[in-house]
Formats: structure tokens, C-alpha cells, sequence
């Protein structure tokens, strides 16, 4: 039978996730994923306890997986072995998926270790309309729970060549919208949350009197001031939407600021949005005003296997192309 198809596997601090790719037709078959269960009132995980998360979760996200694929089609398996692409970079929570990738891989697919940044940046990327981008140099902004960083990305023979040239100086663009949201008594992870009462603040024609200024200098930005600022308004009994609609703008505001540092530093290069914090239709609907930029729907923007995934493919495509 013809090898046509790869699977990626990405265990993150969150969410499990399992992708399938086409080789034949350059396309996602499957998109799955499984959210690590956070308690009520915590703003995260541990690393032992996601790890032990991923393990109860893989069994499951496997057997969906199945109903997409034959082990005899498998070509490639592709998976996030570290958090980003530089000597030293480590997070337990990966060691799950890595795990489930050679077991899968002992059949006689072949098998690519990637980052889970090179991931988050290919599954943007392949799904923004803007592919011929895998073929020259551009700006990436990964923003998430975990990281707020402005790239430099080159394509290189088996993924990306990835150079951090800003981002956040302090807390993380999706860590300010969870504690706040957290504050508010929502369930973490707190995105959606935080943008449904943004938008109905909206709807309901309020108008946000919170008022921060964006902290930038030429390495980046400063994010920890607005979960102050946030506080005492709650405190003075500002309403849930309001703060929330305070908390997207003020990140909005500041990716923005991040952007035009890259634009200061390189020229009007290609601008790439990716990571969780970018599925907030208000932050990407701000951005799109001001930069001719790229952006991913909301299942690849968030965390997701659809990237290492299809660097498999495009991986196995290169070395069997005769």
C-alpha cells in the first residue's frame, strides 16, 4: 500500500493533541485535540501533573485518531520533542508525547522531532492562506499561555530556523488574560471566557474607561502592569466586561507595539500571527487593521499537532521524491 499519510503528536502544558496529513493532498484530515483538566481557581499545571495528564489522555485521543488512518499508509510520524528550537529547551510535558511517537514509529515510519514553536509557526502558517511564506524569511509572533515572543523565521531543509529578537519582558500575553480572567472567577484556561463577556460588554454599548500605557522598549514589551490595573478597577467595581474588554485591548495594543519593532529592526517583511492567544477575534481584527499580516482559524492557532504533522510530510516528501 502507498504511504500517503503522517501523523503529528503534540503533548503541551494543556492540551493533547493528535493531527493526520495528506502527502498526496497537502491537506489535515484530522485536527484533534484533548484539554488538560484544570481545577477550579488554579492558573495552570505542574509539570508532573500534566504529564500525568497526557498519559490518561493519550489512550483516548489514539482511538479517535484510528478512524483516520491504517498503519500501512503511515509514511511519517512527526512530534513536538521541546518547547522551542535552541540547545537546552525542556519541558516534561513533552516527554508523553515523544513516548507515543516511537511506539507509533516502531511499525517502520519514519520519525521527525520538531518544536512545539516550529509547530505552532507551520500550522499557522499552512492554514492562513499564506504558504508561499514557507519559502522566505518573515516575522512570527507566538503568543500564548506560555510564550510572548517576536521571531525571526528562515526556512531551513527540515523545518525553521528560529531567532527570538523580542517579546514580553515579564508575564505572558495569555497568562495576563487568565489571572485576570482567574480574578473573575472563570475556569482556566480563560480566553473564550474573557472574550464572550468582551463582546457582550460591547454589544451592550458599553464604553471601557480603563486606561493603560504600553511599556515598550527596542527588546519588547511590559504586560504585568495591566493585571494591577485590572484588579482595582474590580475593586472599585468595575463590571466583568469591562475588565475584559481593558485586558484584549491592552494585549492588542501591545502586539502591536511588538510588530513595529520587528517592522523598526527588518523592514516591512511578512508578519505571522500564531499561538492560542491569537484564536481571540478581537486582538486578530486589530492587528488586520494596522499590518498586512497573516493569521491562522482559531483550531490552529491553539494548541495543536496539525504542524508537526505536515513538517512530517513535507519532511518525507524531500527525501522520496524520486
Amino acid at each position: 500500500m502507498k504511504k500517503t499519510l503522517t501523523i503529528g503528536i503534540d503533548t503541551s502544558n494543556y492540551t493533547t493533541s493528535m493531527a493526520v496529513f495528506d502527502v498526496d493532498t497537502l491537506e489535515i484530515v484530522a485536527n484533534l485535540k484533548a484539554p488538560l483538566d484544570v481545577k477550579a481557581g488554579e492558573r495552570g499545571l505542574r509539570q508532573s501533573d500534566a504529564l500525568f495528564a497526557h498519559v490518561k489522555n493519550l489512550p483516548e485521543i489514539s482511538d479517535r485518531a484510528r478512524e483516520y488512518y491504517n498503519y500501512e499508509a503511515l509514511a511519517a510520524i512527526g512530534v513536538s520533542a521541546t518547547p522551542r528550537d535552541e540547545v537546552g529547551s525542556y519541558m516534561p510535558c513533552f516527554l508523553a508525547g515523544v513516548a507515543a511517537a516511537h511506539t507509533l514509529a516502531s511499525g517502520g515510519a519514519e520519525l521527525f522531532n520538531f518544536s512545539h514553536q516550529a509547530g505552532h509557526v507551520a500550522a499557522a502558517l499552512w492554514h492562513s492562506g499564506r504558504r508561499e511564506l514557507m519559502d522566505g524569511e518573515f516575522i512570527a509572533l507566538h503568543v500564548s499561555g506560555g510564550t510572548t515572543e517576536l521571531l525571526l523565521v528562515k526556512p531551513n531543509q527540515t523545518s525553521f530556523d528560529i531567532s527570538l529578537i523580542g517579546g514580553t519582558l515579564d508575564i505572558n500575553a495569555g497568562q495576563l488574560i487568565d489571572r485576570v480572567g482567574v480574578m473573575m472567577g472563570l475556569k482556566f484556561p480563560c480566553g473564550p471566557a474573557i472574550e464572550a463577556l468582551a463582546s457582550e460588554f460591547v454589544k451592550g454599548g458599553g464604553k471601557c474607561g480603563i486606561t493603560q500605557s504600553v511599556s515598550v522598549n527596542d527588546e519588547g514589551v511590559n504586560l504585568s502592569g495591566a493585571e494591577n490595573k485590572a484588579k482595582a478597577a474590580l475593586e472599585k467595581g468595575a463590571s466583568h466586561g469591562e475588565v475584559a474588554r481593558f485586558v484584549l485591548e491592552f494585549v492588542a495594543k501591545n502586539l502591536d507595539a511588538l510588530t513595529r519593532i520587528a517592522e523598526d529592526k527588518y523592514g516591512k517583511l511578512p508578519v505571522l500571527y500564531a499561538g492560542g492567544v491569537m484564536s481571540n477575534s478581537y486582538i486578530k481584527d486589530y492587528l488586520a487593521r494596522r499590518h498586512d499580516a497573516a493569521f491562522a482559524p482559531p483550531e490552529y492557532s491553539s494548541d495543536n499537532a496539525a504542524g508537526v504533522a505536515v513538517l512530517a510530510g513535507l519532511n518525507f516528501l524531500k527525501k522520496n521524491k524520486n
